[in-house]
């Protein structure tokens, strides 16, 4: 019988890419599979401290192994904000078009838009923890282009090509992403377990 790891997300998408990469080892469950309809606190400096956050939120409340993504965009320009408070740079509503709409705002003017989305992916099993980072540089656009992906996805032009994350196929995004990055470093491990 497989064992059972929670990912700590409620996003239905995050949770389908992520059976698909380690589903043949582990049982994969997301947040509202464990009953967990809390918000899990992130008070972190950091992004890996907020993904660490997270998985003991969850192995500490529901006794079970563990892991979690943060994700936050840095822009070189702007000393590396958003960073943790992408989700929530422009209010506590968590609105994309409100944050990007305020992201080119503050670049305005700006010729130097080098950016990089970073994803740390934070693993509880056994009692020990495991940290795994994806990083994809790229620049930021003056107006955002595409319908595709979520967030700032309409904005980011990732390096080496000239479509935005919002005008990629999701398959070449999903090869090229930070998320994507973290989470084979993730499957990785996890199958040299087997």
């Amino acid at each position: 019988m497989k064992p059972t790891l929670v990912f700590a997300t409620g996003n239905s998408n995050k949770l389908r890419e992520v059976r698909e990469l380690i589903g043949q080892h582990y049982v994969v469950k997301g947040l509202a599979d464990i009953g967990c309809m809390e918000d899990i606190p992130e008070t972190s400096p950091t992004i890996a401290g907020n993904a660490l956050q997270k998985a003991h939120y969850v192995r500490d409340h529901y006794q079970l192994d563990c892991f979690s993504e943060d994700t936050g965009l840095e822009v070189d320009a702007l000393n590396g904000d958003p960073g943790i408070y992408s989700a929530r740079y422009a209010g506590p509503q968590k609105n994309a078009q409100d944050n990007m709409q305020l992201l080119l705002q503050n670049l305005e003017g700006k010729d130097h838009r080098a950016a990089q989305f970073r994803t740390v992916v934070a693993l509880i099993l056994d009692g020990e923890e495991h940290t795994f980072e994806g990083i994809v540089r790229g620049h930021i656009l003056e107006a955002p282009r595409g319908t595709g992906g979520f967030g700032y996805d309409p904005v980011f032009v990732p390096e080496g090509y000239h479509q935005t994350f919002a005008e990629l196929d999701a398959s070449i995004k999903n090869q090229i992403s930070h998320r994507g990055r973290a989470v084979r470093q993730l499957a990785e491990f996890l199958s040299g377990r087997f």
